[in-house]
């Protein structure tokens, strides 16, 4: 699957013009609420598209795997009690097909692609023992930190690893 991501990739680029990805990248980066509103006391999506985080679906979600049972959710039951290799390889697999319709260009699959991916992170969430609060005050400790609540350099990331 990468090799074939890896030449989608490699076909998009030379068919795209570079000043149209930054201002594809650009416009996607444009948040208009404050960093801070990270997690569950932020605001839904809005109507015209924007990026503002909700966690309402995703702790929805994973409330509801704790009670999941054979017969209700038979797939999730058995992905719960499937190995921590398997649900990681299902995030894996997912995220690939996110990046695969990305390069494509493909809105609505990439829309259907990320609540697979969501589902099968909510899955590892439960498997691992993490709650979405847990996430989201990494998260808020990020755009604290950095002004925004994106990967930290490497450098920097090190450094919160060791301090716990």
């Amino acid at each position: 699957m990468s090799a074939r991501l890896a030449k989608d990739v490699k076909v998009e680029r030379r068919k795209a013009r570079p000043i149209d990805a930054i201002r594809e990248c650009a416009a996607l980066a444009v948040v208009e609420q404050p960093p801070a509103l990270v997690g569950p006391d932020a605001a839904q999506v809005g109507h015209d598209g924007d990026c503002r985080p909700s966690s309402s679906e995703i702790d929805r979600l994973c409330a509801s795997l704790a009670a999941v049972s054979a017969d209700d959710h038979p797939r999730t039951a058995k992905l719960l009690a499937a190995s921590t290799r398997k649900v990681a390889q299902k995030v894996i697999e997912e995220a690939g097909e996110v990046a695969l319709e990305a390069v494509k260009h493909n809105s609505r699959a990439i829309v259907g692609e990320s609540a697979d991916l969501l589902y099968h992170l909510a899955v590892l969430w439960q498997r691992a023992g993490i709650r979405p609060a847990d996430v989201w005050a990494e998260m808020r400790r990020r755009a604290d930190s950095l002004g925004l609540a994106e990967k930290p350099p490497k450098s920097a990331s090190q450094a919160m690893i060791r301090s716990g």
